[in-house]
C-alpha cells in the first residue's frame, strides 16, 4: 500500500490551519508563498489523485496579492464544484454540458471566503453527490491518499483527498447522506456535519422539501473545525440555534453516550464493531457514561431516505435543461443517476407519505437526546472498498445494494438535522483509517468539539506522513 502526499519542508510544513494563520500573522511566511506552496504541492499529488475539478492558480496568485481580511486570511482551501464561486465554473460532477464561469458567490461561498479562505479552485465530487463514492466513468475516479487502489469516498471526496495529502489544510464539503463525514473516515480526517441552518447556504439547499443537506469543512485537527465555525459563526448566525462559540478545550462534564453498531438495517462488519467498542472503552476510561442501545427508529427509514434521495436525482433530470441549459444531454448521467429517477418515478405515489414520516423522525431523536447526551457509531459499517466496488457502470440495482451496505450509519442526522462528526479514532487491520462518529442533539455542536478535542488529546490520530 502506497500513501500520496505532498507534506514537505515548505511554507506550509505540517501546519494544520490554526497552525499556519499563527505564521502568517507572525510574518514567518508570506500569504503569497502559503499559496505558491499549496499550488505546487496540489500539483505534486493531483495526477494520482484526480481530486481537482478546477484549476485556479492565476485568480489564487492575484488574491494572494490582495488577500480579504478575516482570521483565516490567506490559509489556502478548495470549494466543492456543487456550490458558485464567482469567475469559476460549476460542473457538479458531472460532464453532461458545458458550464460557464459564474457571474457571483453563492450565499454559502460568500461566507465562507469571507473568514478570509483563500480558494486554489474547485474540489471533485461525485456525479451531483448522488454516490458515496467518486468514480465517474469518463472524469475518472477520486482516489484515497492513503490507498489510491481505494475510494476517497464521497460525495466530498476532492476535498477530503487535498487535506488527506496535505496539498491544503482545510476544504469545503457538503453532507446530503454523509458527503462530509463519509470523506472524513476513508481520508483519516475530521468531518462535522452541523445542525441544519447552522450556515448560511444556496437557494436549492434551503428550498428542499426536507433540508438533508449542510456543508462544512474537512480538516486534519479538531481546533482547525472549531476554529472555522466560530469564525463562520461571526459572518453568520442563525439566531434559532445556540451558539457554537470559541470551543478550543475539551469539557469537563462527564457526558451520557449511548453506543450503536446496527445502523439503518445493517450492522456494522464485526472489524468496525470491534473498533467501535475500543472508542466505547476509551470514553469509558475517560469517565463517561456508556450504554448499548438500539435507536428508536421507524423500519421504513432506510425505504424513505432512498425514495426522497431519488426524487432528488428525478428532479435533476428533468430539470437539466433549463437549469443547465442547451448544451444539457442527460444521456451522459451515470447509471446511478439515471436509476434514481427511474426509481423515483416509479413510486412517485410513496414520496408525500415518506416525506411526512422523514419529518417525524426529528420528534423521535429529540426524546432520545433528554435521555443521552452523544450516540457513538461508526461512520461507515464497513472499511473503505476498491475502486470500481460504487462504480457507477455497474446496473442500478448492483450500486444502490452496495452503497446502502456501507453507509448505513450517516443519512439519519441528514434526516433529523442533528450535527454529528467523524473522528480518525480507529484503523482497520489493512492500516486504513476508520472513523468513528459522534452526533448529539439539534444546536449542541459545542458538545461534540469539545469530546472531540478529548478523544483527539487522549489518543492522537495517524497521520498520512508518519
Amino acid at each position: 500500500m502506497t500513501r500520496v502526499h505532498a507534506f514537505t519542508d515548505d511554507a506550509l510544513g505540517h501546519l494544520d490551519a490554526v497552525g499556519l494563520v499563527e505564521e502568517i500573522q507572525a510574518r514567518r511566511v508570506s500569504i503569497p508563498e502559503v499559496v505558491e506552496a499549496a499550488l505546487a504541492r496540489t500539483a505534486a499529488v493531483n495526477d494520482r489523485l484526480n481530486a481537482v475539478a478546477h484549476d485556479d492558480a492565476e485568480g489564487a496568485r492575484v488574491r494572494a496579492a490582495d488577500p480579504h481580511g478575516g482570521y483565516f486570511a490567506g490559509v489556502p482551501t478548495y470549494v466543492k464544484d456543487n456550490v458558485d464561486v464567482a469567475g469559476m465554473p460549476t460542473q457538479q460532477g458531472a460532464d453532461a454540458w458545458r458550464p460557464s464561469p459564474r457571474p457571483t458567490d453563492g450565499d454559502f461561498a460568500r461566507m465562507y471566503l469571507a473568514t478570509g479562505l483563500l480558494p486554489l479552485g474547485k474540489s471533485q465530487l461525485s456525479e451531483f453527490g448522488f454516490s458515496a463514492s467518486a468514480e465517474h466513468p469518463r472524469l475518472g475516479p477520486v482516489r484515497c491518499p492513503w490507498d489510491p487502489d481505494r475510494t476517497a469516498g464521497a460525495s466530498s471526496a476532492g476535498s477530503a483527498a487535498l487535506v488527506a495529502a496535505g496539498a491544503v489544510p482545510i476544504a469545503h464539503a457538503n453532507d446530503g447522506g454523509g458527503s462530509i463525514r463519509i470523506p472524513a473516515s476513508v481520508n483519516g480526517l475530521v468531518g462535522l456535519k452541523p445542525t441544519r441552518g447552522r450556515l448560511a447556504q444556496d437557494a436549492m439547499m434551503r428550498q428542499m422539501p426536507v433540508r438533508i443537506v449542510a456543508d462544512g469543512v474537512l480538516t486534519r485537527s479538531v481546533r482547525d473545525t472549531a476554529a472555522f465555525y466560530r469564525e463562520a459563526e461571526r459572518v453568520y448566525r442563525d439566531l434559532r440555534l445556540p451558539p457554537v462559540g470559541d470551543v478550543r478545550h475539551p469539557g469537563h462534564a462527564r457526558r451520557r453516550v449511548a453506543v450503536v453498531t446496527e445502523g439503518l438495517g445493517q450492522p456494522a462488519a464485526p472489524e468496525v464493531a470491534d473498533l467501535t467498542w475500543k472508542t466505547a472503552s476509551l470514553l469509558e476510561e475517560l469517565g463517561h457514561s456508556v450504554t448499548p442501545v438500539d435507536l428508536p427508529l421507524p423500519g421504513t427509514l432506510r425505504d424513505d431516505f432512498l425514495l426522497y434521495w431519488s426524487m432528488l436525482a428525478l428532479f435533476t433530470v428533468r430539470t437539466g435543461r433549463r437549469t443547465f441549459g442547451r448544451t444539457w444531454d442527460a444521456g451522459q448521467l451515470d447509471n446511478l443517476t439515471q436509476g434514481l429517477a427511474e426509481h423515483s418515478r416509479r413510486h412517485a405515489h410513496r414520496l408525500p407519505l415518506a416525506i411526512a414520516r422523514l419529518r417525524a423522525v426529528q420528534r423521535r431523536t429529540r426524546a432520545f437526546f433528554d435521555e443521552f447526551d452523544v450516540v457513538l457509531s461508526p461512520t461507515l459499517a464497513r472499511q473503505t472498498p476498491e475502486i470500481g466496488h460504487l462504480a457507477p457502470t455497474q446496473d442500478y440495482d448492483t450500486i444502490i445494494a452496495r452503497l446502502v451496505d456501507w453507509v448505513a450509519f450517516t443519512p439519519l442526522h441528514n434526516v433529523t438535522g442533528d450535527p454529528a462528526i467523524s473522528l480518525p479514532l480507529a484503523t482497520t487491520a489493512d492500516g486504513l483509517p476508520q472513523g468513528m462518529m459522534l452526533g448529539a442533539g439539534a444546536g449542541r455542536e459545542d458538545t461534540l468539539l469539545e469530546l472531540a478535542l478529548e478523544l483527539e488529546e487522549a489518543r492522537p490520530w495517524d497521520r498520512i506522513d508518519t
